[in-house]
């Protein structure tokens, strides 16, 4: 059996049983009003471990590597398990608190972070929404709160006047889309790969031993 063949299915081997390929994927744009909802498919196997989390309040490096500027509306995240309307609402995250930075100019903590393990192989549904446009549940196709505050372009709850761009991270999943934006590459979880070739490389000096 020719080497390639054999690293091919050791690639395979390797691979945990029911654990699939975990991608991360950045996706960024800008509302063009105050209650608009971006909304983003993804789709998990078992044994995911899935974090959803902006950048534009306080700005930062997303996934993909670029650098997000400050000044973003303040954002909410809602999740819902599966797609369309009948999608069933899991939670809702406004604030991410000490798991993202402060934004230089409020102080505030008011970037989203979600994170969500063990959750069932399928297709799930993530929305973002700006301050205060709350998903009202139990389903997607009970809409939204419409409530995003108003006095200023973007006004967050400091009085802060903002701007309209976002920037939303989805980690640990197989694929993820933005049906109403762009689709990027996929960026690979390092972890997952200097696992994969670590093990590839061990097997190809044992088959050159033998």
């Amino acid at each position: 059996m020719q080497l390639k063949t054999v690293l091919l299915a050791a690639a395979v081997a390797l691979l945990p049983a029911g654990i699939c390929r975990a991608d991360n994927f950045s996706f960024t744009g800008n509302f063009s009003s105050i209650n608009e909802v971006q909304e983003f498919t993804f789709t998990v196997g078992s044994g995911s471990d899935v974090v959803l989390r902006t950048y534009s309040y306080a700005g930062g490096t997303n996934a993909a590597g670029q650098v997000i500027a400050e000044g973003g509306f303040d954002p909410i995240l809602a999740l819902f398990q599966g797609t369309g309307p009948s999608a069933v609402k899991i939670g809702q995250n406004d604030d991410g608190g000490g798991s993202v930075p402060a934004d230089p100019v409020t102080g505030t903590h008011y970037d989203t972070y979600l994170e969500v393990s063990g959750l069932t192989p399928g297709t799930y549904t993530a929305t973002i929404q700006d301050y205060a446009n709350f998903a009202i549940g139990p389903t997607l196709g009970d809409g939204f709160t419409n409530g995003a505050l108003t006095g200023g372009t973007y006004i967050d709850a400091t009085g802060t006047n903002r701007d309209n761009h976002w920037a939303f991270d989805v980690l640990g999943v197989e694929s993820a889309s933005n049906p109403t934006g762009n689709s990027p590459s996929p960026v690979p979880e390092p972890s997952s790969l200097l696992l994969l070739g670590s093990g590839l490389v061990g097997f190809a000096g044992a088959l050159r031993r033998a």
